[in-house]
Parts: structure tokens; sequence; C-alpha cells
């Protein structure tokens, strides 16, 4: 064989022994001044879901970790018998959001005490973990899992190990995201997983609102995070985190004759003769009276009702479907979580990739059009249209 086919094959030797080139591996550093983070809570839709949501958070991506087996696949991840779990890697701003808030951000997403799985997905792919790059990060999350077994939180041992993060794989493509991208799939499993009633149970209503370093902090003991960290910091409260919806006497003062209809006695407005069925801005919707974001343009279509539609919402917690039996007929009805305003409806008649038409009273809605965002406190939706 000639010099150059030893080389050749010298070079594809290395090469697998180094792994696949998207497996990340040792710093958290990240373009740009960011930072990543990787942890394993259960069902990654889920973990992704909730950790998008958190302030400094600028991106989540689902994938795999904590086995020897090279690029993974979901099937062979689900067997139980590569080592790896699901879990998600987090791109963050720490200027924004510490490691030591993640980390708390973490313990308040799981059941840090069931080592057989999460919820009702068991086995060991679902297991929790949290899989430090540095030793810095180790020392954080070592420090803020003492703390939280000696709080007397949770009345069984705490679990989760602080792991070495040796390789992070990427889920396949259809898995990121999943929750905007299937939201009823991703509603349903949730729903009936449990996840969201263990959280309240142990954390309340608004878990990750104005995260402490750790439960340490939040008892008023200091603790020692390292000097990169940014452990006083507090993660801003939503305006809508323990939002107490106005007496209905206000309401009539605030909101307009239409407006009220809608949202508090299920009115419908007339079609294709309301505020925002022809709007084709760039921009977010929020409910009309708590200001919660519901859904977005980048999910608005032409349905060719007369009322704005959508094929699915921006923050998919914010929406709640219950069934309604009026007008002799049963359609799916859709209301705002924290002020609890009729919306509209949803129908199994939508566009891929969801299939459905969340048809919606332009009354029970105000438009921010993406220049606005950011004065008006929503500027973490800019990326949407970037």
């Amino acid at each position: 064989m000639s010099v150059y086919g030893i080389a050749i094959l010298l070079a594809a030797a290395l090469l697998a022994v180094a792994g696949p080139a998207d497996a990340s591996e040792g710093s958290p550093a990240a373009p740009g001044g960011t930072r990543t983070a990787v942890f394993a809570g259960g069902c990654f839709w889920c973990s992704e879901a909730d950790f998008e949501k958190l302030p400094g958070v600028i991106s989540v991506e689902s994938g795999y970790a904590g086995g020897s087996v090279l690029n993974p696949t979901y099937e062979e991840v689900g067997s139980g018998t590569t080592g790896h779990r699901e879990c998600i890697r987090v791109t963050y701003d720490p200027a924004k959001i510490s490691y030591a808030q993640l980390v708390e951000a973490f313990w308040r997403d799981v059941n840090p005490t069931d080592g057989g799985g999460q919820f009702p997905d068991r086995g060991s792919q679902y297991t929790t973990a949290i899989f430090y790059q540095t030793d810095e990060e180790r020392q954080i999350a070592e420090e803020s899992k003492r703390c939280l077994e000696e709080s007397g939180r949770f009345s069984q041992p705490v679990v989760t190990p602080v792991v070495k993060l040796q390789a992070f794989y990427p889920a396949e493509k259809y898995h990121q995201d999943f929750y905007k991208k299937d939201p009823a799939r991703y509603h349903s499993y949730r729903s009936h997983s449990g996840r969201d009633e263990f959280i309240r149970s142990h954390w309340g209503e608004h878990p990750f609102a104005n995260l402490p370093a750790s439960e340490c902090a939040a008892k008023g003991t200091e603790m020692k995070t390292g000097a990169g960290a940014a452990a006083s910091a507090s993660v801003p409260e939503k305006s809508w985190d323990g939002y107490t919806k106005p007496s209905d006497e206000e309401l009539r003062k605030r909101l307009t004759p239409m407006q009220y209809k809608v949202t508090q006695e299920e009115g419908t407005e007339p079609a294709f003769r309301n505020e925002y069925w022809d709007n084709h801005r760039e921009g977010i919707y929020v409910d009309v009276v708590s200001g919660e974001p519901l859904f977005d343009s980048t999910h608005k279509y032409e349905s060719g009702t007369g009322w704005p539609s959508f094929w699915a919402p921006l923050e998919p917690d914010n929406v709640v479907e219950r069934e309604d039996r009026s007008l002799f007929t049963t359609r799916t009805e859709v209301r705002s979580r924290h002020a609890d305003s009729h919306l509209g409806h949803v129908f199994p008649d939508g566009p891929k990739p969801t299939g459905l038409r969340y048809c919606l009273d332009s009354a029970a809605l105000r438009f921010i059009p993406k220049e606005d965002l950011e004065k008006e406190g929503y500027g973490e939706y800019l990326k949407l249209f970037q």
C-alpha cells in the first residue's frame, strides 16, 4: 500500500476514535459570549419546551448523552441498551441567567427522586442527570444537589447523578421544537403525563419565576458558586406570573363591549368584520386582559373563515382546551390559562404540520408588532422574526 493510502487510513481511524463532528465535548463555551449546559430530565420534548421559556436562554436542543454508542438514533436510545439518556443542550447568556439558576430550574422540572425514569416514561433512557462540562459546573451542581437534599422538600432521597459530559449527540430534526411542530400530540402527552401536577405540588403554580441560585440561596444561605457564576441575579418575573384577574366591574371599565362579550360571556364577533382576520404584519398576539402571549404571525394563515386562524399556539402552556357542548354540538373551546378568557375554538381541519385550526376572536387578542416587542416587554420573541 502506498504512503498516501496509509495516511488516509490513519486519518479515518483518528476520526473514528474522536467521534462524530456534531458531538459536543468538553468546554461549555459557545459563540458570542454564550455558554451551554446539558441536562437529562426525562422526555426531552417537555424539557426543551420549559427551558426555552426562561429569560436568558437563547436556544434549546434535544439530544442524547451519557452512553458509549456513537451517533445513536432515537430507536437505539429507546431500546435502553446504549447507556444514553434523552437530554437537552441549553445555550444561554450568562449575563442574564447563571448556570446555578439553570440547575435550580432543572430541579423544578423533574422528579429527582425517581431512579427508574420520569413520570409515565420508564427505563434508563428517561432517568435524570446533570452533565457537567467544567469543574466549576460540577461544584455548583453538587452543592445545589446537597442543598436540595437538606431542604426536606422531598421525602425520598435525591438520586439524580452529577456526571461528566463525554459527548452530546443532537436528536433527529423531527424531535427539535416538537411542542411547536405538533402541539396537539405534545399537549396530549404532557397533559396525561402527570409532570405538571408533580411540579405544582412541590413548587407551586409558577415554579420558574424569580429563580434563586439554589435551595440554599432560597433559604438565605450563601452558596459558593465560583468566580464565573452570577448567582445573585434573579430571572425577571413575567407580568402574568402570579396574575390576578380583575373584578368584573374593572373588566367592564377596561374592555369594549365586544371584548367583554367575547372574553367573559363566550360570545362571537362577526366574521370579516373584526380587527385581525386579515392582519398580515409580523408580531405576536397576547390576551387582551392579561397580556399573556398566545399566538404569533408565523403560525397564522388564511382560513377563509373571516376570523384570525392559526395552526399552532406560540405558547401552548398558555392555551387551555375545554369541551364545549353548546349550540347542540360538541366543539373544543380555547381559553387563556391565566386570565381564563374565552378565545375561540380549535378544529381538526387546519393545514400541515398540525392539521389544526385555532379559530379565534380578534376581540380576545391584542396584537404587538415585532418592532414594539422590546419596549412592550416581549423582547424574547424577536428571535421568531430574525
